[in-house]
């Protein structure tokens, strides 16, 4: 009877693990399944399936970019302003300024860098909330973002190399592929080598991380450097993908991008920001709107679905954070 008691209890200890790293990938094949069931002429399609991940690619780069401070429990409010003014910036520098589109391209990514180190440095320096330093520092950007397009859209005939950085090779959208490869750098990053684990250390806890003399000085400046710079890589694929400049394009991704990092907290290593939990959870998203908006939902949906996910996505990462917390501490007392 006893065997029975403990296999059981093996059995569902075992699923309840499989359930909370695999969730958002059990969720991502139900949500396909039942649209499919509901509009399989239109959304079991290769156009709605391609434009899904042509579109979506941005906010999956701008969730990564969000990503990598929250690993150290740092919040990047910044992201969706840098985006914004590198991809005006990356069509005013060719059309206007007359520069070379790689010159304008690499101005635009070292913008992005100079304010991520920014960033960095209000926060680990002058000791400034991350939340209020990267609000303070993005309102910045889009005022300037503002002043230099006067409110109008920046526009001009881009050179075909440029427009090309968001073509297809061998079918497949580059957006994707750009994806696919800062995804892998970062997994390689926070899962096999010593910044990932600091970053990770200094998330959950400052003082363990001081006193084993990992300086968070540095490392959450770098983090905030990589989150600046792959938000303005973003900006210039997103400028090649509408090859006009809008001052107001990129704040609508804020949103998405927490909800995407925040909500990929919950899977894959549940508690704790992760490079696939994102890329999981931007692509649920992506299938929701898109499935929603095929059923005829309104356009107000999108916003109400993200807003909703994303106090979803802090009350179960919160949870899955204090569940780890407290098994770590029984196999910590454990003989």
């Amino acid at each position: 009877m006893s065997v029975m008691i403990t296999g059981r209890a093996d059995f569902r200890s075992t699923a309840t693990r499989f359930f909370a790293v695999w969730n958002l990938a059990i969720l991502l094949v139900i949500l396909i399944g039942v649209f499919s069931l509901l509009k399989g002429d239109t959304f079991l399609t290769a156009f709605t399936f391609q434009s899904m991940v042509n579109s979506r690619s941005i906010n999956a780069m701008v969730a990564l970019a969000v990503m990598i401070p929250l690993a150290s429990n740092n919040y990047d409010l910044s992201v969706a302003s840098i985006l914004g003014i590198a991809q005006v910036l990356a069509n005013g520098l060719i059309t206007q300024q007359g520069l070379p589109w790689q010159a304008a391209a690499v101005l635009c990514i070292a913008l992005g860098s100079v304010v991520g180190l920014i960033n960095g440095i209000l926060v680990t320096r002058a000791k400034i909330n991350s939340f209020i330093a990267t609000l303070g520092t993005g309102t910045l950007l889009l005022g300037l973002n503002q002043w230099y397009t006067g409110g109008m859209q920046v526009v001009g005939l881009l050179p075909a190399d440029f427009v090309a950085l968001s073509g297809k090779l061998a079918g497949i959208p580059l957006p994707v592929i750009y994806v696919l490869i800062i995804a892998l750098v970062l997994w390689v990053v926070f899962d096999y080598l010593p910044l990932g684990r600091y970053l990770y250390i200094i998330g959950d806890s400052p003082r363990a991380a001081e006193l084993t003399g990992i300086s968070a000085t540095t490392y959450v400046t770098l983090a905030f450097i990589a989150s600046g710079t792959l938000a303005a890589f973003a900006g210039v694929i997103l400028q090649a993908q509408l090859q006009v400049g809008q001052s107001t394009v990129g704040q609508e991704l804020m949103l998405p991008a927490f909800t995407g990092a925040l909500l990929g907290a919950t899977a894959i290593r549940p508690g704790r920001p992760n490079v696939w939990g994102t890329v999981l959870a931007v692509a649920v998203l992506a299938v929701a709107v898109a499935g929603l908006t095929q059923l005829g939902a309104p356009f107000f949906v999108e916003n109400l679905f993200n807003g909703a996910m994303l106090v979803l996505a802090v009350g179960l990462a919160g949870y899955t954070y204090r569940r780890r917390e407290q098994r770590n501490v029984a196999t910590a007392g454990k003989p």
